[in-house]
């Protein structure tokens, strides 16, 4: 399969580029940063037609967009919030992507369910809590971020307990580590420097976005696809 080719393909350039990031080059952003995401999108593009693939794409579309502003975020505080809203649509857009998926499971076990909302409930109230101190005029933007990803994130365990294996475990785990990049992120710009910081976040970001991908590739494959299942 093409798409399989062009993952694989994107998987060595992002370990080129980690690489080069943990060996201190980060000047290179500019040049490298720029060509992961839209690899991704072109395995979407060359995949089988599936009724999502153009929200994928368009999600795909806003994250190379908030990758590309902020590599130009120590230049004014305006590019990091240009990058925040670019990167807060790609997450609502997740948000519709995942629900649009096909549901194998016509009931959820609620009591997990329950759980795992209060679980990111507690990541929520936890961030913010730890973050809000800091934030000074960006306590807004901020605040409505850590939501919409958190949302984002409940939509994917949603999935993960009514989607077909294994896609469902890849867009959930794909979520958690998109929710594990945005925390460092956060956590080393308001409230304390993380040691080598751009490689950790980078490397939590780009395996977020190829588990995703992947999953969502899993979910839409016509051999995993059963007539008799419901859009959720």
């Amino acid at each position: 399969m093409k798409n399989a080719s062009i993952l694989k393909i994107y998987v060595v350039f992002s370990l080129i580029y980690l690489f080069i990031l943990l060996s201190g080059n980060e000047s290179l952003d500019v040049f490298l940063k720029p060509f992961l995401i839209p690899l991704l999108g072109l395995a979407v593009y060359v995949s089988e037609e599936f009724p999502s693939k153009k929200i994928l794409l368009t999600a795909l579309l806003f994250s190379w967009i908030g990758d590309v502003i902020l590599i130009f975020a120590d230049k004014g505080e305006l590019y990091f919030i240009l990058g925040l809203v670019s990167f807060l649509i790609s997450h609502l857009i997740y948000c519709v992507l995942f629900s649009k998926q096909i549901k194998v499971e016509s009931k959820r076990n609620k009591v997990i369910f329950v759980i795992g909302s209060l679980l990111i409930g507690i990541y929520l109230t936890g961030m913010l809590s730890l973050l809000l101190p800091t934030l000074g005029d960006l306590k807004i933007p901020v605040i409505v971020y850590a939501s919409v990803i958190s949302i984002m994130l409940l939509f994917a365990f949603n999935g993960f307990l009514i989607w077909r294996k294994p896609g469902n475990q890849s867009v959930f785990v794909g979520a958690v580590v998109f929710v594990v990049s945005d925390s460092i992120l956060a956590i080393n710009k308001f409230y304390a420097p993380i040691e080598r910081n751009s490689f950790f976040i980078m490397l939590t970001y780009l395996v977020a976005q190829y588990l995703i991908v992947l999953g969502i590739l899993k979910l839409n494959s016509k051999l995993n696809l059963n007539p008799e299942t419901k859009e959720l």
